[in-house]
Formats: C-alpha cells, sequence, structure tokens
C-alpha cells in the first residue's frame, strides 16, 4: 500500500442492479490505497448487485441516501450495470448528490452505465468522457464529447466503458481522487 488516498473519504453511490465487479475491483484498489469507501444507497439494509444478467451478491448500504451529505465526502464513484443509474437517475436526491460533487470541484469516476446519472444532473456538457457504447448518444446529447477509449480524464472527471477496462479505470481513479479538488462548475 502506498497509501496515496490516506484519509479519503469516498462515497459509493449505487441502486439495486449494479455490476458487482464495477464497485468490489474499483473499491479494493481504493482501499489498497488507504480511502476510506462509504457505500451509499436509496436501499434499505443491503444492496443488490449483478453479474451481468444474473444475481450477484449483495452488499450492505453503510449509508442510506436520504441521510448521506456529499460534503462528507472527497470525491465519489459511480458503477455502472443498466438498472443501477436508471433507477439512481429517477431519484431527486441522487441526482443532486452527483450534482454537488462535479459543482464542487471533487473527483468523479463513473464507468459503464455509470455516467447516465451525470446526464441526469446536467453536469457533462463540454467533457471529454466515455462509457458504455449505447450511452454515447445521451451524452453527446447532453454536450459531452463522447470517445471510445478505455480511460477518459476531464478535470477530475474519470469514465470507462466496461468492466474489461477496471484496470486503467482504478489507475486514473486513484490519480483523480489523490489529486483532490478539481476546478468548481458553475451550478
Amino acid at each position: 500500500m502506498t497509501g496515496k488516498l490516506q484519509n479519503k473519504k469516498v462515497a459509493i453511490l449505487v441502486a439495486d442492479g449494479f455490476e458487482q465487479v464495477e464497485l468490489t475491483e474499483p473499491k479494493e484498489a481504493l482501499e489498497a490505497e488507504g480511502a476510506v469507501t462509504t457505500i451509499i444507497s436509496p436501499a434499505t439494509g443491503k444492496v443488490q448487485a449483478w453479474k451481468h444478467d444474473e444475481k450477484g451478491d449483495a452488499f450492505k448500504v453503510d449509508v442510506k441516501l436520504a441521510d448521506a451529505n456529499s460534503s462528507e465526502y472527497d470525491a465519489l464513484l459511480l458503477p455502472g450495470g443498466v438498472k443501477n443509474p436508471d433507477k439512481l437517475r429517477m431519484l431527486p436526491e441522487a441526482v443532486q448528490f452527483a450534482k454537488d460533487f462535479i459543482n464542487s470541484g471533487k473527483p468523479v469516476a463513473a464507468i459503464c452505465h455509470g455516467p447516465w446519472l451525470l446526464v441526469e444532473a446536467d453536469v457533462v456538457e463540454g467533457r471529454q468522457m466515455t462509457s458504455w457504447p449505447s450511452l454515447k448518444t445521451d451524452l453527446t446529447n447532453a454536450g459531452a464529447d463522447w470517445v471510445d477509449r478505455e480511460v477518459v480524464v476531464d478535470s477530475g472527471l474519470v469514465t470507462s466503458r466496461k468492466p474489461d477496462d477496471i484496470p486503467a479505470f482504478n489507475q486514473k481513479m486513484i490519480e483523480e481522487f489523490a489529486e483532490g479538488k478539481h476546478r468548481e462548475q458553475a451550478a
């Protein structure tokens, strides 16, 4: 452990239906660098992961979304999975939670379908991003410059396409989270 993220608090926002590996591998990488991670969810008790098209494991919710405050965290991780961000983007408190990180200049990492929540939060305009290919039109229509690369970094926003990109995603996520705040956005 090099401790690049010693004492950094990272919020991981998920709803039922997130892609398990997109939570577990980044979470392990963050913790290996000294970060304290917190699973935040609108779910109570446990939140259900998926492994592609089949149910995965259930994970303990550390903080209920209604009780979460973005000011208590240094960075945000948004795992993908189709169901997860689709549920989150329908919840005003989830949208605002993500928006608060971007607007305050705190780093955010979103993989696969995770950027869907950022589209709903109206914070992708003018950003270079990537995602699962089916989100290309949504991101482009929201004003992002979508590119097909394993990882893209734009002023503290880290995005990746799919589970195969996790090694590159984790590396850049750790770098950006270690740097801390970037430019604040106009609200």
